[in-house]
């Protein structure tokens, strides 16, 4: 280990040389993420549905995503940082017991200032898959994390498109709290799962102090580049996604459309197109490089944002968009990812959390960026800001030095 790397390894995860990542333990790994990330896009389609049953505007209602997003980036900077300072399984599935609380809060929210609280704190304790990813590459064998990140995001994003399509035909059938109540459930029973079958990951050195550890997050900041520019990035292009799903569903809510939330969340199911490419965005940054991916996932991103604001009125050029969007952005989140792993393997929580935080902050002012445009200028503008935000992350690429694997 060099200098550098030493001074950051305030409390590594013990390495875990005699469990193997076996196909079983990856696919629970993927599942525990994909089912606890959903939580915070169940109410993307549901917005026009709650905004009717609260009688709010599509300005004070678009504040649910946004909080929830904000809350997962506050809870991201709280919590990440201690699976390199507690027990991990025991963290995971205690959160999972807070998130529980916080999705039946949603569901018996009686106005409209209790509904953005609940959403607030659905967001701050659902930040298991941030703790899932890093686990998933501690435990990879070197040449074999990209890959192995691939698969855990792979079903990470198939929650997030998942997590619209179920919740916008729950929500038209049976009402937008049943789809909190049934979450609620989801999360018991990923619960015990994860606790019978998560490894038992201890600390290193159980001497440290959160205040030490939270003050090595700024030395990461003020002396990684990549991870600055990385996260920059991620964030911008993940501000673009919010942006646009976010206000998904006002736009099939009017005409050509004038659909219900059942059909806007049915175009998760579209995106999930993009979900199963994500292995092999793994595969290619292990081969190519990751910045070299993270580029030409972003140039994937702004055409379609070119193609939803020129084509969009057609159902075939908003499903083209659709599937491109994905596919850019989470093929930019796996490299870049993969990139700020191998920084500095000792402090992998701690860099997640840097590059997560930012990744959410970025979500949450595209959320409300996205629906002030859309009060302003409707679809022409919400398809402007997402080129605008997709063309700053490309730009702060063009600047990002090649890591030691891109």
């Amino acid at each position: 280990m060099n200098q550098t790397e030493s001074s950051y390894n305030l409390s590594g995860s013990k390495p875990l040389p005699s469990l193997e990542l076996s196909p079983g333990l990856i696919w629970i790994l993927a599942i525990g993420a994909g089912a606890s990330v959903a939580n915070l896009y169940y109410n993307q389609p549901l917005l026009v549905e709650m905004g009717q049953t609260f009688h709010v505007s599509a300005s004070r209602i678009g504040n649910i995503s946004m909080l929830t997003q904000l809350g997962y980036a506050v809870g991201m900077f709280i919590f990440i940082p201690l699976g390199d300072l507690w027990e991990r399984r025991k963290l995971i599935t205690g959160l999972l017991g807070a998130v529980v609380l916080a999705l039946l809060a949603m569901s018996f929210a009686f106005n409209p200032l209790m509904l953005e609280m609940a959403s607030f704190a659905v967001g701050f304790t659902t930040v298991v898959p941030q703790l899932i990813v890093p686990l998933a590459a501690q435990l990879a064998k070197p040449q074999e994390q990209g890959r192995v990140v691939g698969l855990v995001m792979s079903g990470l994003f198939m929650g997030i498109l998942l997590a619209r399509l179920i919740s916008g035909f729950i929500g038209f059938i049976w009402g937008w709290r049943t789809m909190y109540l049934l979450a609620a459930g989801l999360m018991m029973i990923l619960m015990l799962l994860l606790r019978i079958n998560l490894p038992k990951c201890e600390p290193e050195n159980k001497q440290i102090t959160y205040i030490s550890l939270m003050v090595s997050l700024g030395k990461l900041i003020w002396e990684q580049p990549v991870l600055r520019r990385t996260s920059f990035m991620g964030g911008m292009l993940f501000g673009a996604f919010s942006l646009f799903w976010t206000t998904l569903a006002f736009f099939l809510n009017k005409p050509p459309y004038s659909l219900g939330s059942n059909i806007a969340g049915l175009f998760g199911l579209v995106g999930i197109v993009g979900a199963l490419t994500a292995p092999y965005a793994g595969r290619l940054s292990d081969g190519k490089g990751p910045r070299t991916v993270a580029g030409a996932a972003a140039g994937i991103s702004f055409l379609s944002f070119v193609i939803l604001g020129r084509l969009g009125q057609h159902l075939w050029g908003l499903i083209l968009g659709v599937i491109l969007l994905d596919l850019g952005i989470q093929g930019a989140q796996i490299a870049n990812q993969t990139q700020i792993y191998t920084l500095l393997p000792k402090a992998r929580n701690r860099l997640n959390a840097v590059y997560m935080v930012t990744y959410f902050i970025g979500g949450a002012l595209g959320s409300a960026l996205g629906v002030t445009l859309w009060s302003a200028w409707e679809w022409q503008g919400v398809c402007w800001g997402g080129l605008g935000l997709v063309l700053l992350s490309l730009i702060i690429w063009k600047f990002n030095k090649k890591s030691r694997r891109g």
